[in-house]
Formats: C-alpha cells, sequence, structure tokens
C-alpha cells in the first residue's frame, strides 16, 4: 500500500510577471516560520526560482518538468522530493496553461509540461496570482474562464498582487465573490521587494549573497502580513498513487567511487538537484568546486560544467589559469567531461574577448537575442554520455552564441527547429574524445542511463 502524498498547493497566473515567485517564495518562508516542513517545487526548466525557494524552504528546490522527464515520472519525483514534508508549495511557470509550443495544430486546453498539466497530475489546487494593476469589476470574468476552461483543474482560490488601496481591495473581493472563488490574500504594491534582473531573469540566489537572503525574508514576512496562510494550508492536496523515485534504481552502480567534479559557485548555478543524487547512487564521489578560485578536486576522474552566468564572470574565469590549463590538459588525455550551456562557454577558446580553457575551438560572445525553447533532439554521436541514436527531450536557454567555429569535432545533437512556416533542419554543440560540450540543458532524472555511463567513463579514467 502507498502512503498518501504530501498535500500541496500550486502557485499559478495568468501570464509572466504577476507575481508568482514572490508570492510562491514568501509563502514557502511564511510556512516554514510557522513550524511547517515546506517542499519547494517549480514547474518547468527554471534554475533560478529554485535557489530563491531553497533558501526559503531550508530545503533543496527542485523542478517538476513533464517535458524533460516525462510526465510519468512527476509523481514519483514530487514524492521523492516531499519526502517527511507537511506540505509542498510549487510555483508555476509562465500563465496557467502555457507550456511547450505545438505549431502544427490547434493544440489542447492545457499545453504540455504547462502548471495546469502538472497541477492535474499531482491531484492538487491551484491558487491564482492575479496582478491587480487596472482590474476592476471585469476581474470576475478573468476568474470564471481560469475557473472554467480547463475541467481537470481546479481554482483553489485567487492572492492579488500590487493591489493600490482599500477601496481597491474591496471591489475585487465582490467580483471574486460573484464568480465563487476564494480570495486569500491581497499584497499591496511595493517596490522594495524587486530583486535585481539580469538577461536570462533573476539574478540567483548564490550571486546575490546576503542580499538575496534579505529579500527572501521581506518576501515571507508580506505574505504572512497579507495572505491567509492557514487557509492556503487547508486548501492543500494531492493524489500520487505512484512510488517514489529512487536514484539507487535508476541507475548502475559502479565497481569503484570516481570523484566526479562538479562545478558550481557564482557562475554555475544552474543544475537540478537529482543530477547529483544520480551521480552518487551510480557510486561517484561528488566533489563540488568553484572555477572562480579552485583548482581541480584531487583525484578527478569525470568534470561536470553545468549552465550559469560565465559572461557576467568572464574575467574571473580567466585569471583562474591554472584550473583552465588543467582543465585543457586532462580533456586531452580523455576526461570525460558534461558542459551544458555555460560549460560550453567556459570550453571555448574565448569568452567576449576572455581567453577560456580552449578545449573547443569556438570563440563565444553576449548577444541581444534570446534562445529558448525545448528541443527533441537526437544524439549523433556515440559519447560519455550517450549513444549514438538516442533520443532526449532538452532546453535551451541563452543569449550568448558562438562567433567563430574553427572546431572540427562532431555535433552532439541533431532537431528539427518547428516554425509556422516548415521545418528547418538543426546541428548543435560538439563531441571530441571524453568531452560532450552542447548548449541544450538536460535532465538526469529523465535520462538516468546518461549517468550510469558518464560514471562507468569515470571509473576507466581512473584506471589509466
Amino acid at each position: 500500500m502507498v502512503n498518501p502524498s504530501c498535500p500541496a498547493v500550486v502557485i499559478a497566473a495568468p501570464a509572466s510577471g504577476s507575481g508568482k515567485t514572490t508570492v510562491a517564495t514568501g509563502l514557502m518562508g511564511a510556512l516554514r516560520a510557522a513550524g511547517r516542513k515546506v517542499a519547494p517545487f517549480k514547474v518547468g526548466p527554471d534554475y533560478i526560482d529554485p535557489g530563491y525557494h531553497g533558501l526559503a524552504a531550508g530545503l533543496p528546490g527542485r523542478n517538476l518538468d513533464a517535458v524533460m522527464v516525462g510526465a510519468d515520472r512527476i509523481g514519483p519525483l514530487f514524492r521523492h522530493g516531499s519526502r517527511g514534508c507537511d506540505i509542498a508549495v510549487v510555483e508555476g511557470v509562465m500563465g496557467l496553461f502555457d507550456g511547450k509550443i505545438d505549431m502544427t495544430g490547434p493544440g489542447e486546453a492545457s499545453a504540455e509540461g504547462s502548471t495546469a498539466r502538472v497541477a492535474a497530475m499531482l491531484g492538487a489546487p491551484v491558487i491564482l496570482v492575479i496582478d491587480a494593476r487596472g482590474h476592476s469589476q471585469s476581474l470576475a470574468a478573468v476568474l470564471h474562464g481560469f475557473s472554467t476552461f480547463d475541467p481537470s483543474v481546479r481554482i483553489g482560490g485567487v492572492i492579488l498582487n500590487r493591489v493600490g488601496s482599500e477601496r481597491h481591495q474591496d471591489v475585487l473581493r465582490q467580483a471574486c465573490e460573484r464568480v465563487g472563488v476564494p480570495l486569500l490574500g491581497a499584497l499591496p504594491r511595493m517596490s522594495e521587494l524587486v530583486v535585481p534582473s539580469r538577461h536570462l531573469g533573476l539574478i540567483t540566489a548564490v550571486e546575490h549573497g546576503g542580499a538575496a537572503t534579505d529579500a527572501v525574508d521581506a518576501m515571507s514576512a508580506l505574505v504572512a502580513q497579507f495572505v491567509d496562510v492557514e487557509a492556503v494550508s487547508a486548501l492543500a492536496r494531492s493524489s500520487i498513487l505512484a512510488p517514489e523515485w529512487d536514484p539507487v534504481q535508476e541507475v548502475r552502480r559502479s565497481e569503484g567511487s570516481p570523484v566526479v567534479a562538479v562545478a558550481g559557485g557564482p557562475a554555475f548555478t544552474f543544475g537540478y538537484t537529482e543530477h547529483v543524487e544520480l551521480l552518487r547512487a551510480a557510486g561517484a564521489d561528488v566533489a563540488v568546486f568553484d572555477p572562480l578560485r579552485d583548482g581541480l578536486p584531487t583525484g578527478t576522474a569525470a568534470v561536470v560544467l553545468p549552465g550559469g552566468f560565465p559572461e557576467e564572470h568572464a574575467a574571473a574565469l580567466a585569471a583562474n589559469e591554472l584550473l583552465l590549463a588543467d582543465i585543457r590538459t586532462a580533456a586531452a588525455r580523455g576526461l570525460p567531461v558534461h558542459a551544458e550551456c555555460a560549460g560550453l562557454l567556459y570550453l571555448a577558446t574565448q569568452l567576449d574577448g576572455h581567453a577560456m580553457a580552449g578545449v573547443v575551438d569556438v570563440d563565444a560572445e553576449f548577444g541581444n537575442t534570446l534562445t529558448l525553447g525545448y528541443r527533441d533532439a537526437v544524439a549523433l554521436e556515440a559519447s560519455p554520455l550517450f549513444d549514438a541514436g538516442t533520443r532526449v527531450t532538452g532546453h535551451e536557454f541563452h543569449r550568448t552564441k558562438l562567433v567563430a567555429v574553427r572546431e572540427a569535432a562532431p555535433a552532439a545533437w541533431g532537431w528539427h527547429r518547428q516554425r509556422p512556416d516548415g521545418r528547418t533542419a538543426a546541428r548543435e554543440g560538439f563531441v571530441r574524445g571524453g568531452v560532450h560540450a552542447s548548449y541544450l540543458h538536460t535532465h538526469a532524472a529523465g535520462n538516468p542511463e546518461s549517468i550510469t555511463r558518464f560514471v562507468s567513463g569515470a571509473v576507466d579514467y581512473a584506471r589509466v
């Protein structure tokens, strides 16, 4: 018999920019302050919000991305991340019904990977966060539409954000009552909670340092004051029947305990919690290091260079010449290297004019165009992670671009870019020796066999 799953609420909105992160993060902090053990989650491929969630909840922020890991893993991953918790708070992505874009037809009510789909999978109620600026009685029509658009989604209540006055709040309360959607809170317009923004979203919690902690504390205090936290808690439900995800059951444990060095620190903050859990389950001795100031950990047998903001730290990364040289030398000897996005840039010859490791002979620079979206990719070459022909769904998210490609290594991935006027073929990334370098972010929980393969390669490298 499967034990009941952790009660949950899903924080969603009609559109991005409504205040989901403020409400979700503040709710996590307010619940924790009230003595609850809170499991923090984020729908979709976002790396930044989970960092703030982790500060608020005191537990690692986790993602629920049905596109990247598959719908069948959402329930088990939720159980894994909420084990031992009293309540889970799940922050949505974009608008409630927004997800993977499909240009081939009219689409379904809730797009693949949307907050609505994930809420339905969890059996959890949705609390809508509405930016109240410009709203009056017509709010009732908005709430009616969101409440009836998809019958698999239950709107449990609404939290109004940026309310202008008591009279404004009274008018909006009346609108909520008209359609029977409970008003759970109303946050006034405030400017001091603005977290500094950057080209890909918020500045990460790691980089924001003490200011990030202060911002989370302010969000928590705001929600505690203006939201009925007990009413929100009373709404929480989930109905997961699937067993808990277990990293030990997902991978094959290696015979040795190779040191797998995982880059961290301010420049490499984009990673999924389950990635490290799977590495350890496969037998790796995971050693986190900061390329801004550290050298390679002693005995390193493989390196993971995840995503992040290296373009913001290019000069400091370039100044750590010893590490760059060590990685360049080790890669030439066949060291398994898994580099995603920021990792690709770190392995480049130059980034915005600063010398990088030179493992991959390309130059990169910051650009004005955001590349964003899911990719249904196929591995074009055998690598330390994948057999040729392996199919993976990943996600691109970057403003940098490769401006001088002298590298002759085969491409890592191939996919079709879907456009209104048809499809075009794309080839991306590089595979050479033990190096797999690409802009494409992947989620190890959706591809656990890649972790078994990677750690096995580390074992072989350690024996040389």
